[in-house]
C-alpha cells in the first residue's frame, strides 16, 4: 500500500512552450559530418526546437507559465512560491525564477533556481511537493526550462544531434487525497568528466588569461553517459515501486527523461513495461534538459486519465538522477 500522509501537493494544471524556430536533420548535415538516417538511428530525434537570438530561458517559462493560467483558468498573482529547474540560467545572478516574477509583475513570492542538470525537474519537483505539504505555501508553481543551444556547438556532432530548447510549467496545490506520492533522487558527483559546461563559473571564468574556448560549450562523453543513465534509472525506478509495494503493472504510464529514444527504450525494457505505456516526444522536441518531463506530460495530458500512475525518471549531468511517483488528478 502507499503510504498516508496528511496533505499531498497535488498537479491542477500543466503547461508547456516549444520554440517555433527549428533545427532539423538536414540543417545539422549542412553543419557537422552526420545525416538525417544516423540521427534517427542513433538517437529517434528529426528535429529540436532553438529558442531565437534575444530570447532567454526566463521568457520561455513565463510562456510555459502564461500557457497553463490560459488553459487551466489560474490566475498569476495567485503564485506563492516559483521552482525554475534551470542549467542555463538567464545570468548568474538574480536568479531566473527572480526574473520570472518581475516578468509576471508578481511579488512578495518564494522563488528560487534549482539546477541538477537534467533531473532537475524531479528534483524541484520533489522540492515544491514538501512545500506545498507542510502547508506554508498553497499554489506552488515548478517549472522545468533550459536554453541549451545557447551552450551547444553547432559542428559538433556529439552534441548537436541531441540539444534543444523549451520549458514545462505544473501547477501544485494541497490535497487531502493523494497527488505526488513518493520519490527517489540521487548524486553521486562521479560524472563530472562526462557531461559538464565547464566555462563561465569560478574554476573557468570567461576572462581568464588561459580561457580555453571549447569550455563555454556542453560536452559528454555519450557512451559512459548512455550506459550509467539506463541503469540508473531503472534502479531509481525499481527501488521506489518497491519502496510502495508496487510493481510495474501498477504503472499507467512512464515518463522518462527524454535524452535519447534508445535511452528511453532500454529503460522501459529493463523495466519490463509495456511499450505504448512508454512516452516520448523527443523526436521532435529534443532533449530540452530539465523540461522534458513536464513537455511530455504536456503534450500526452489528453491521453493520460484522472487516477492514473505516472512514474517519472531522470539521468543528468554530476552524475543526478531519481524517479518519482504520482497519481494524475486533472
Amino acid at each position: 500500500m502507499l503510504k498516508n500522509k496528511q496533505q499531498y501537493a497535488q498537479i491542477t494544471a500543466i503547461g508547456g512552450y516549444l520554440p517555433t524556430q527549428k533545427r532539423t536533420n538536414a540543417d545539422l548535415e549542412r553543419l557537422s559530418d552526420t545525416s538525417d538516417e544516423w540521427i534517427i538511428k542513433r538517437t529517434g530525434i528529426k528535429e529540436r526546437r532553438i529558442l531565437e537570438d534575444g530570447l532567454a530561458t526566463s521568457d520561455m517559462a513565463v510562456a510555459a507559465i502564461q500557457e497553463l493560467c490560459t488553459s487551466y483558468q489560474k490566475k498569476a498573482r495567485d503564485i506563492d512560491a516559483i521552482l525554475i529547474a534551470t542549467s542555463s540560467p538567464d545570468m548568474p545572478m538574480p536568479s531566473t525564477a527572480n526574473i520570472v516574477c518581475e516578468k509576471l509583475q508578481l511579488s512578495n513570492v518564494w522563488a528560487f533556481d534549482l539546477n541538477a542538470a537534467c533531473s532537475g525537474f524531479l528534483y524541484a519537483l520533489d522540492m515544491g511537493a514538501a512545500l506545498v505539504e507542510t502547508g506554508r505555501y498553497k499554489n506552488v508553481v515548478v517549472v522545468g526550462a533550459d536554453k541549451i543551444s545557447s551552450f551547444v556547438d553547432r559542428t559538433d556532432r556529439s552534441t548537436n544531434i541531441l540539444f534543444g530548447d523549451g520549458a514545462g510549467a505544473v501547477w501544485l496545490e494541497p490535497s487531502p487525497e493523494t497527488g505526488i506520492l513518493d520519490a527517489l533522487l540521487l548524486s553521486d558527483g562521479k560524472g563530472v568528466d562526462y557531461l559538464n559546461i565547464k566555462g563561465g563559473g569560478t574554476q573557468y571564468p570567461y576572462d581568464a588569461t588561459d580561457w580555453n574556448a571549447e569550455h563555454r560549450y556542453l560536452k559528454q562523453d555519450g557512451k559512459v553517459v548512455f550506459k550509467k543513465a539506463v541503469t540508473a534509472m531503472s534502479t531509481a525506478c525499481k527501488e521506489l515501486l518497491q519502496k510502495n509495494n508496487l510493481s510495474i503493472e501498477d504503472v499507467h504510464w512512464l515518463v522518462a527523461h527524454q535524452a535519447n529514444k534508445r535511452i528511453i527504450d532500454a529503460v522501459g525494457k529493463e523495466l519490463g513495461i509495456e511499450e505504448q505505456k512508454a512516452l516520448n516526444n523527443i523526436t521532435y522536441s529534443g532533449n530540452t534538459i530539465a523540461a522534458t518531463i513536464p513537455l511530455c506530460i504536456w503534450e500526452f495530458k489528453h491521453q493520460i486519465k484522472k487516477g492514473d500512475l505516472l512514474l517519472l525518471t531522470a539521468f543528468g549531468a554530476g552524475f543526478s538522477w531519481g524517479a518519482s511517483l504520482l497519481q494524475w488528478n486533472i
